[in-house]
């Protein structure tokens, strides 16, 4: 029979103790240590890390209290906190080991014990010791890719000067727990923005929490948001944590935040505003400790003239404002850009060799980007994979032709398309005024908004 590979250590005066214990573990066991002189605990601890420690209660002759156990306990917890100690003493003293189980001992044993129970309590707090070192690792583990990730995404490439107000921004607020709102078109890189402040700020070993608001249904909003408790309705088989609990002492990000109805933003605005919630069927409060970071392409201001989005919500959600500057104002990082998500995917797809000529560098700096670093982002990867030559031509990026005034027309008599291009002329003939530009397409106001977020205008 193979030997576990654990160490154990045995402190006990009883020198005959030692014998049986040591006769009986080492059968089971790599490395048993066993020891007589308390004295030398605080060497034994340093020499090695043991999996299960058996603690004699008392050692000064005619002493029964368990004091001196306790002392010794409290010493080996002080070196190492996450130690796993089996208390053991020859007088069955429930209120000893009382004592011991809330200094933090694993289990008590009374001596004189039969082989079997030693034996089954030893491997029982072994296999209870591995059990937490490998959580403990795989938390580690997941925390360290976590982290990996985040910094990968949070890497934002610019050389434009109109970028550097931004970063700036990011720099002071990241210091502070102010909430922040990003405004910004589709595919502009709001999400970039909220990781990096992020992980610029004290929260950055905590967890960076991702809501679309627009994914969510009204009837699953307090479920995903707040939790609930087994039992709370009909599919809740389990409890659930919700998104304001997993981001607890860290980011929560709330994107699409101009698509929640006035209800929904009525029961965020309260969470907010008195920092405490409740999962849903329960009555229990549990106190918040958030940085939130809001982000939307919605125009806000005018949905609160209009009376569609709270100003009071938007008020606490935005103690610091950075609005990001669409891909077209921003020329300067469209190359730098390109040539960071050429060699991103021809790692990926395995085409390393792959590179960008002059004249396609200008075809993308010549086009306006409606879809912004997203729409770029995927034209890059359309090219990597389709292209016959690992040199990038002008004939690789299926971009759409220009219309007057750099906006886009349909290809095609697609509806969508057609819809698309609609509502841009409408806008551009009201100059910028979306009312006027409802009226003229028939549409209400709220509709307009929506059907500009779909199209990512």
């Amino acid at each position: 029979m193979s030997k576990i590979d654990a160490k154990i250590l045995v402190l006990d005066d009883d020198q005959g103790v030692l014998y049986t214990a040591n006769m009986i573990l080492k059968q089971y066991f790599q490395t048993v240590i066993t020891e007589k002189d308390p004295a030398k605990l605080v060497f034994l601890l340093n020499q090695h890390e043991y999996d299960v420690i058996v603690l004699d209660m008392n050692f000064s002759y005619g002493l029964t209290g368990g004091k001196e156990g306790i002392k010794l306990l409290k010493r080996v917890l002080e070196k190492d906190p996450k130690a796993h100690v089996l208390m053991n003493t020859a007088y069955g003293d429930i209120d000893i080991a009382v004592e011991a189980m809330k200094e933090g001992a694993v289990d008590f044993l009374v001596k004189p014990w039969p082989k079997e129970k030693l034996l089954a309590t030893v491997l029982s707090i072994y296999e209870l010791s591995k059990s937490r070192k490998e959580v403990q690792e795989l938390k580690t583990g997941q925390k360290i890719l976590m982290k990996d990730q985040q910094k990968e995404l949070s890497d934002i490439i610019s050389v434009s000067p109109v970028m550097k107000p931004i970063f700036h921004t990011i720099e002071k607020v990241a210091k502070t727990d102010a909430n922040v709102l990003v405004l910004g078109e589709n595919g502009t890189g709001k999400e970039l923005i909220a990781r990096a402040i992020h992980n610029q700020s004290k929260r950055d070993n905590e967890n960076f929490i991702k809501v679309d608001l627009g994914a969510i249904s009204t009837t699953l909003f307090e479920s995903e948001l707040f939790g609930h408790v087994k039992g709370a309705f009909t599919d809740a088989r389990e409890d659930r944590p919700g998104r304001f609990e997993l981001a607890s002492n860290g980011t929560l990000f709330l994107d699409e935040i101009g698509n929640l109805s006035l209800p929904l933003q009525a029961k965020l605005l309260t969470a907010l505003q008195f920092k405490q919630i409740s999962r849903v069927g329960s009555n229990k409060v549990l106190p918040l400790n958030i940085r939130l970071v809001c982000a939307t392409n919605m125009p806000l201001y005018q949905m609160v003239k209009h009376n569609e989005f709270r100003q009071d919500l938007l008020y606490r959600m935005n103690t610091v404002e950075i609005k990001l500057p669409p891909l077209r104002e921003r020329k300067e990082d469209i190359a730098p850009l390109a040539k960071h998500f050429l060699a991103t995917y021809a790692k990926k797809y395995q085409k390393e060799k792959m590179r960008l000529n002059e004249t396609t560098l200008n075809k993308l700096l010549g086009y306006s980007w409606p879809g912004n670093i997203r729409e770029l982002q995927h034209a890059i990867e359309r090219a990597v994979i389709m292209a016959n030559s690992p040199l990038l031509a002008p004939e690789d990026f299926l971009l759409k032709d220009e219309g007057i005034e750099g906006h886009s027309q349909p290809e095609s008599l697609n509806i969508e398309a057609m819809e698309k291009t609609a509502i841009q002329n409408a806008v551009r003939k009201a100059g910028g005024n979306l009312t006027q530009a409802a009226i003229e397409l028939g549409f209400g106001r709220s509709t307009l908004y929506r059907k500009m977020a779909k199209y990512g205008l």
